[in-house]
């Protein structure tokens, strides 16, 4: 049986929010030559994803919307079975379908769903449910979607938002019960890693050129000072991406750096979870916002109230997305490599190259836990739940010590 091309159900949270299905004219006609049942479906995870939205960052919104498109794509076009309806057995169906995809529902470059368009919202030709991409330190690679292959962590992913989805309906007293967790317990995609865990962090030496990098790039082009400021913050004060960029119910601010009663230096951040927390700041820090400050006209130290935006737009007002930041990023990460791939060589240099802007927050904690800092201050600062979960993430000095030991077997 063909399967024919999928449509895009889901725009932003924003546009969800506000949307209207005449402002939709291909989605609209894809659901009213649906039967009624389908509709319906639509509708649910219209709720769920709103309610996604609102109590979730943008992040977890738009990794959950992906995830309950595809689904509800199989369901409609390939499985046309209610998902009330479906069982276990189902569910690994599904999982089977996400691992080999039909080649026409993965692209190899990023879409958008929909484009604005005389007074339109038109549904995107070119978007698929499934995106194959290369590896950032292979970019060039020439990619075959007959290949695609899943990663564990994306079928992960795939059984948290399912079951969440599930848990929902079950809350709406529109399903009664939730075949996820049993079918992610038979998966045998879902294979239990008892490897050695790495982090995705940098060397002590990558980082130093890194930042080394940094500053000679800032010294010679005074644009790049904030990507030295954002550099430095990510690292030190262990933000995430999201942390440090502007969203749509907060703007980081220079306000938000604080002095308590021993003059102690803090910064307040809107983290993961919509939990506001308080970071310690290291007087050795206070050298690098003092610099950027001065670069940008400001006195040497925020002072309370100050409602200067942390990291401004060149052009324009407001603060830079997450995406603009992770570019200023990726300049400096670009030119690190280069450097020390020409005086180290390429092994020495490859992280650089593979590095995301979350190998900055994974690099300062991990030089945290090297320097014995107590677990439990750590974990306040990243803004876990508890100390358990940095124990998990981060403590890898049973791995080096087995690796050590390991270093004294013979082969004769």
């Amino acid at each position: 049986m063909a399967i024919t091309k999928p449509t895009p159900l889901f725009p932003t949270y924003t546009e969800l929010a506000e949307l209207n299905l005449s402002d939709y004219p291909q989605l609209s006609s894809f659901l009213d030559k649906q039967p009624t049942w389908i509709r319906q479906h639509w509708d649910w995870a219209k709720d769920y994803l709103l309610y996604i939205g609102r109590n979730k960052s943008q992040h977890t919104y738009v990794r959950f919307r992906n995830d309950i498109e595809k689904f509800l794509l199989w369901v409609f076009m390939v499985d046309k079975q209610p998902v009330d309806d479906l069982r276990k057995a189902d569910i690994l169906r599904y999982i089977d379908f996400c691992v080999a995809p039909p080649v026409k529902w993965i692209s190899t470059q990023l879409h958008d769903r929909f484009s604005f368009k005389n007074g339109y919202f038109a549904s995107n030709l070119k978007w698929t449910p499934f995106r194959q991409t290369p590896p950032k330190y292979d970019k060039d690679r020439v990619l075959d979607p007959k290949k695609y292959q899943p990663s564990l962590q994306t079928l992960e992913s795939t059984f948290v938002a399912l079951s969440s989805f599930y848990r929902h309906l079950i809350d709406e007293e529109i399903c009664f019960g939730n075949p996820i967790p049993l079918a992610k317990r038979d998966c045998k995609y879902m294979i239990k890693d008892s490897q050695v865990k790495t982090i995705s962090r940098l060397t002590e030496q990558q980082w130093q050129y890194l930042l080394d990098t940094a500053v000679e790039m800032a010294d010679n082009d005074p644009l790049v000072e904030r990507n030295l400021f954002v550099i430095a913050t990510m690292k030190t004060l262990f933000l995430r991406l999201s942390e440090l960029s502007e969203r749509q119910d907060w703007t980081p601010l220079m306000s938000h750096f604080w002095t308590d009663e021993d003059n102690n230096w803090w910064f307040k951040t809107y983290g993961k979870g919509k939990k506001i927390r308080d970071i310690t700041v290291p007087p050795g820090y206070l050298t690098f916002l003092k610099r950027y400050r001065e670069w940008r006209g400001l006195s040497p130290l925020p002072s309370k109230g100050e409602q200067t935006v942390l990291v401004e737009k060149i052009r324009g007002r407001g603060g830079l997305t997450s995406r603009q930041i992770s570019r200023l990023v990726q300049q400096v990460f670009d030119a690190a490599f280069d450097k020390m791939k020409s005086e180290q060589g390429v092994e020495a240099a490859q992280k650089l190259n593979e590095a995301t802007t979350h190998y900055l927050r994974h690099t300062g904690a991990s030089m945290e836990i090297e320097r014995d800092r107590p677990l439990k201050d750590l974990s306040e600062d990243l803004g876990h739940s508890s100390s358990a979960t940095t124990d998990t993430v981060y403590v890898q000095v049973e791995r080096k010590r087995r690796a050590a030991s390991g270093k004294d077997r013979k082969v004769q």
